[in-house]
């Protein structure tokens, strides 16, 4: 067939956005419930209003296509709006990660050229000397919003000057915003702490957020209108892009300020929650919660879950609940989770254990995403599906990063040969299903939070009693994983473990900081490289100071 003459136009061709998502949902279901907060109910159409005025507000303030709007928020209303609101300006949004100390958030202020910043007031303080430490390296001065929450108890902090609500009153609901010129402009930037104590800019993609967003969808069998409790921070790769698809769906974001077991229960039975995604340590936290505070949830919950795998308790405890649990596997790269373990029908007349085994798997590809593959990170040669041979986990498709911002050598390798390298090591078993066994990147996922250990290592460099140090992933009950630090002192140095964590607080956020102190010789090899793996095997020693 010769179809050589038939073009692309207006009429046959539009760039992917997950923007027309909001667009159709506001169109369709103007008056269905769009955001719960507290006594908080928001319909599609004035969220579709607000989203706009955000926009517009944007455009007077001077912000152009691709420059950066910051959100150092919770899972507010105001997060979702930012969704919609920032990229329909042209801009990128950049959902800051709240646990962070103003040193770290001033790095990525300048690094991303932030042009403004939506403040919660629960952190306005370490947000304002992120400001002021950001211009002294060279920043222009930003716009800084305060985003007002009634649920928010403590003081009634302010970064800046203008006031969210404010904000939106100078933006024309009616105003003409820019079209999206091209689905692979930029609609987000996120940051990964990768294999060095420096983040990384991740980008997406309009595309790639849209296909993601619709995966999400098809993964879950997501049916209109569900009720989307926000237990996962929406700070973290989007939210999993789940902003977009509960849009896509028309369904309703329940926000949540904080997370409570009995908030969420509470919240789940009131709303009649159907959805939610988290870290293993959400679904423990629910799991220990008291009978009373589970009792009375009468309807399916549908949950998800990555980082760790799901032990056999979680899954029967889940069960006994009524919820139902996925398994899912991803990285900021890919836009979040980009594999399932998708459940075999057969599955269920296995004994528990053996249905906890097959679940903890990373599983399968994404619904749209190319390729999920296990491959020698040499050759690239696939490894055989025998569940023994060991090889790189490699992603490619629709749901990809464009690359890492201002670093054409990084983004270089981790596309080699045309595949993503995750730096994640695994096995294929015969089904085909994907089963990791190590992280090359000793990267430590602490409540669903990477912790780059060479960034913790470099702070305990600085103490003066510490000649070597090297720090390892040591399990937690509650949090999956949590830092443990092996410490070799100068001669003549004699600091005790207390002393050591009191140092490191000073110098990263608390959830970096090492749970657990070791002293000691350092094994080496015979160049003098610190041997990691012997650490682990040592990562319960008897000398070990728990703190």
């Amino acid at each position: 067939m010769n179809d050589a003459e038939l073009q692309r136009n207006a009429a046959n061709h539009a760039p992917l956005t997950p923007l027309i998502f909001l667009e159709r949902a506001a169109d369709v279901y103007p008056q269905r419930c769009a955001i719960v907060h507290g006594e908080l109910r928001q319909t599609w159409g004035e969220t579709r209003t607000r989203c706009h005025r955000l926009a517009a507000a944007l455009r007077a303030h001077g912000l152009q296509r691709g420059d950066v709007v910051a959100a150092m928020l919770p899972n507010v209303p105001a997060m979702v709006e930012a969704h919609f609101g920032v990229p329909l300006a042209g801009c990128v949004l950049n959902t800051l990660n709240t646990r962070l100390d103003a040193e770290a958030l001033a790095y990525m202020l300048v690094y991303g050229g932030v042009r403004a910043v939506l403040v919660d007031p629960e952190f306005a303080e370490p947000m304002r000397r992120a400001v002021e430490l950001a211009r002294q390296q060279g920043l222009a001065e930003p716009l800084v919003v305060d985003v007002p929450d009634a649920q928010w108890t403590g003081a009634d902090a302010r970064a800046g000057a203008l006031t969210y609500e404010a904000l939106l009153a100078q933006g024309d609901a009616d105003a003409t915003l820019p079209a999206l010129p091209d689905e692979w402009d930029a609609i987000a930037l996120n940051y990964t702490s990768g294999t060095t104590g420096r983040p990384k800019g991740v980008v997406y993609s309009h595309r790639g957020a849209y296909v993601n967003a619709v995966s999400n969808t098809l993964e879950w069998d997501m049916p209109k209108h569900p009720v989307y409790l926000w237990t996962l921070p929406m700070f973290h790769c989007n939210g999993w892009c789940f902003p977009w698809t509960i849009a896509a769906r028309a369904g309703v974001n329940v926000c949540l300020r904080r997370i409570d077991a009995r908030a969420i229960f509470d919240l789940i039975r009131a709303e009649r929650v159907t959805h939610y995604c988290g870290a293993p340590i959400v679904h423990n936290l629910l799991l220990g919660a008291p009978p009373e505070a589970k009792a009375g949830i009468d309807h399916p919950v549908r949950a998800m879950v990555a980082g760790a795998a799901p032990p056999a308790a979680l899954l029967e405890g889940l069960a006994a609940m009524g919820f139902d649990l996925t398994h899912v596997y991803g990285l900021t790269e890919v836009y979040g989770p980009a594999t399932a373990c998708a459940r075999q029908d057969a599955w269920d007349e296995l004994p528990l254990a053996e249905r906890a085994r097959l679940n903890a798997r990373q599983g399968v590809r994404y619904h749209l995403q190319d390729g999920a593959s296990v491959r020698d990170p040499q050759t690239l040669a696939e490894v055989p599906h025998d569940g023994q041979t060991m090889g790189e986990v490699m992603f490619r498709g629709n749901i990809m990063m464009k690359g890492y911002l201002g670093d054409a050598q990084a983004t270089a390798e981790a596309f080699r040969g045309g595949w993503f390298h995750t730096g994640d090591l695994a096995v294929v078993d015969p089904d085909g299903y994907i089963k990791i066994k190590d992280r090359s990147k000793d990267i430590i996922i602490s409540g669903g939070e990477n912790i780059s250990s060479i960034e913790v290592e470099d702070v305990l460099f600085r103490h003066p009693s510490v000649m070597l140090a090297a720090v390892v992933a040591m399990p937690d009950p509650k949090w999956g994983e949590t830092p443990c630090a092996f410490i070799e002192l100068k001669a003549g140095a004699a600091p005790d473990a207390a002393d050591i964590v009191a140092f490191c607080k000073q110098h990263l956020a608390g959830f970096k900081v090492p749970r657990r102190i070791v002293f000691g010789e350092l094994p080496k090899t015979s160049t003098g490289k610190i041997q990691k793996y012997a650490l682990r095997d040592q990562v319960h020693a008897r000398d070990a100071i728990d703190v």
